[in-house]
């Protein structure tokens, strides 16, 4: 910060907080900042106090992340295949498993719940956060800034629920096979309470959602889109960070426990163990069918968890090193971080058809025969 820049910034304390300028040129910049914290705090006008400053502060400044045309499009171009695919490849998924009798089982509806968060979370959250996070600025008001927070956030925790709920259902059905038995009943309860805990969870975010503006040089604007906790906003909240921790844990480390000592069970169970006696050739079927089942949520698992690791694990790092988030280089790491998380919503239906047969006969033969290819196909419903 040059000398013009950090006298403004003194002037404009002494200003908006009516301090004596004298008094407050002996403090170097960290301890303004921490009067600045301090004073804004204590008063009751906290909201206005702030506002006034930034103000006052920023109107000398050029617009910050303001990137060039080149970089917009190339990130513009690279979430555009996110949301083509994650759009087109999601909504295929819940037409073949619920358009088409033969293929409504209990895992394929799960698959269709885990479409469904992935559908909503590409097309109500990713293009109008894409949006905003390349130029810097909120232009869809209010009212979608609560609704952007609020799907983001229940859409994440719905999606790692429902893995949670499929791995348990797999490993009931390899581990106990005798007394697994999961209804449609009992999967309809299972998913309302997947979206119920999803969204209390995500509750915060509707009660602390809010935009604000920002004045800089030559009469540009920047509009935010971000939460405004009792105790502050963004980086400055200990309850954000607390929110982010819980959020992080229950999402993301609980989870990801749960199902890796799950797989590990299923795959001892699957791969270690040795039968006694020789197979019948319907349980060498059998056996093959599970495996393959178990490897491809092993693939959809393992890719989530490295898609989502650096998006939730970055609001966490960076409030222990706030600096970070000052430097230019931030929009790209952030934008990084989010194109990994989004990616996510488009590859499991990939996976699916890669790995599973049945769903690759059945879109294969769809869109070549239509329904008439039915009875030729030879297939048998995922149980």
């Amino acid at each position: 910060m040059n000398s013009q820049n950090l006298e403004h910034v003194y002037n404009c304390t002494a200003s908006i907080l009516e301090r004596n300028v004298t008094l407050l040129l002996r403090l170097n910049i960290s301890e303004i900042r921490y009067f600045i914290e301090e004073t804004l705090n204590k008063s009751t006008r906290h909201d206005i106090l702030q506002q006034a400053l930034l103000d006052c502060i920023l109107v000398h400044q050029e617009r910050p992340f303001d990137l060039p045309w080149w970089q917009k499009l190339f990130w513009s171009l690279i979430f555009a295949v996110i949301l083509l695919v994650a759009t087109g490849g999601n909504i295929i998924v819940m037409w073949i498993v619920l358009a088409h009798r033969r293929m409504r089982t209990v895992t394929n509806y799960f698959l269709v719940n885990l479409s469904v968060a992935d559908l909503m979370m590409s097309l109500l959250n990713c293009a109008f956060n894409f949006i905003f996070l390349l130029n810097s600025n909120w232009p869809f008001g209010m009212v979608y800034c609560t609704i952007n927070n609020f799907v983001a956030h229940v859409t994440v925790a719905s999606s790692v629920f429902t893995l949670v709920v499929i791995s348990f259902d797999r490993y009931m059905a390899i581990m106990y096979p005798l007394k697994h038995h999961m209804s449609r009943k009992r999967t309809v309860i299972i998913l309302i309470l997947i979206w119920g805990i999803s969204s209390a969870l995500a509750t915060p975010c509707l009660l602390y959602s809010t935009t604000s503006l920002r004045r800089y040089s030559n009469g540009t604007t920047r509009i935010s889109c971000y939460l405004l906790w009792p105790d502050g906003g963004y980086l400055r909240s200990q309850t954000e960070y607390f929110y982010n921790v819980l959020f992080f844990t229950v999402t993301y480390l609980v989870p990801m426990s749960v199902m890796a000592v799950c797989y590990t069970c299923m795959g001892r169970k699957l791969w270690g163990s040795k039968s006694i006696g020789e197979l019948t050739h319907y349980q060498k079927e059998s056996m093959k069918s599970k495996r393959k089942v178990v490897k491809m949520f092993i693939i959809v698992v393992t890719i989530f968890a490295v898609c989502w690791l650096p998006y939730q694990g970055f609001f966490i790092f960076v409030y222990h090193h706030r600096h970070i988030a000052e430097n230019s280089y931030v929009q790209h790491v952030y934008l990084s971080f989010y194109w990994l998380a989004m990616s996510n919503s488009m590859v499991n239906p990939i996976i699916y058809y890669w790995m599973n047969n049945r769903f690759r006969v059945v879109l294969n033969l769809l869109l070549s025969d239509g329904d008439k290819a039915w009875p030729k196909a030879r297939y048998r419903p995922l149980k």
